[in-house]
């Protein structure tokens, strides 16, 4: 027999998400944070996140409401070595966070990079933006440039096509190219689209290799250019659309000054050039490669004669 339930299906989203679409944290997080009974709703302390709300419902994080959610935005971060992608460490580490400007909003990063590895780090404000980009089925390739301890062939490093098994698990393809040896480092770029934690220093430890130094240049689009070790850049609104805005909804218009570039402590460093997504290459100054066959032809600037 047919049902005759007419009760309305459960309205709203999942208190997790919210909270990261919010920039509070990442969906992960903020599920810790629920447990360890940081978060209300309502008044309410909860006690699982399988909650929903709406944006009716008054939200607080250790007893202050969560502030709107505002447009997403993304940043690209030059981070140095010697610093952890946390945002607080038990042992009293120097993080990422604790190293940016105080001119940024709250940001969570997207993915990591470990203690010793060094570049580009992508930051945004929107927690659902960095989950979405996070994703394996973005397929978005890493691409890096490493300095090996010992004496690769190019054959060796064609094997990290196939995978590697870690802790039984098979990566993805790992496309690795010798650019030049030096004494008895090499150096090597390197493109992988999962990025498994420590995956690069672990599988060049299956060629009984060691990893001495990783640097990332590049997240899908986003290059790391020139960008200064501790800057910040943010990415324009237009070139944020054009990338994601098939992913998650990014508002046609935000508010003015959506380029500002830092260095560490807030210092403002200014660009040699404006941003200019037609004219960027791979090592671009101002980090993105559009997703073109060819860059728009430069302008003739000289005088017609």
């Amino acid at each position: 027999m047919p049902s005759h339930d007419k009760t309305p299906p459960a309205k709203g989203d999942r208190i997790a998400k919210v909270l990261a679409r919010a920039g509070v944290a990442s969906r992960r997080e903020a599920e810790r944070m629920i447990e360890a009974g940081r978060v209300s709703v309502n008044g309410t302390l909860l006690t699982t996140p399988a909650f929903l709300v709406t944006s009716k419902d008054n939200i607080q994080v250790d007893n202050a409401p969560i502030a709107k959610r505002e447009p997403p935005r993304l940043w690209r971060y030059h981070k140095p070595d010697g610093l952890l992608t946390t945002h607080n460490d038990p042992g009293g580490r120097q993080t990422v966070f604790e190293n940016l400007p105080d001119d940024l909003p709250r940001v969570i990063s997207v993915g990591r990079l470990d203690l010793t590895s060094e570049g580009l780090l992508l930051l945004t404000n929107d927690g659902e933006l960095a989950r979405v980009l996070e994703l394996p089925s973005t397929a978005w390739a890493r691409r890096y440039r490493a300095r090996v301890y010992g004496r690769p062939t190019q054959e060796r490093l064609d094997g990290l096509m196939k995978g590697v098994l870690i802790d039984g698990v098979r990566t993805g393809p790992i496309e690795a190219t010798l650019d030049k040896q030096q004494g008895g480092n090499a150096w090597v770029t390197i493109t992988i689209r999962e990025g498994k934690n420590r995956e690069i220093r672990r599988a060049f430890e299956t060629l009984d290799m060691r990893v001495n130094r990783l640097i990332r240049l590049s997240y899908g689009p986003f290059q790391l250019g020139d960008l200064l070790k501790g800057g910040v850049e943010e990415v324009p609104n237009r070139i944020l659309k054009d990338q994601v805005g098939h992913l998650v909804d990014i508002p046609e218009t935000r508010h003015k000054g959506t380029l500002k570039v830092f260095g560490k402590g807030g210092k403002k460093i200014q660009p040699k050039a404006k941003f200019k997504p037609g004219r960027a290459k791979a090592s671009n100054a101002k980090g993105f490669r559009p997703n073109k066959a060819k860059p728009a032809p430069r302008p003739n600037r000289g005088k017609t004669r």
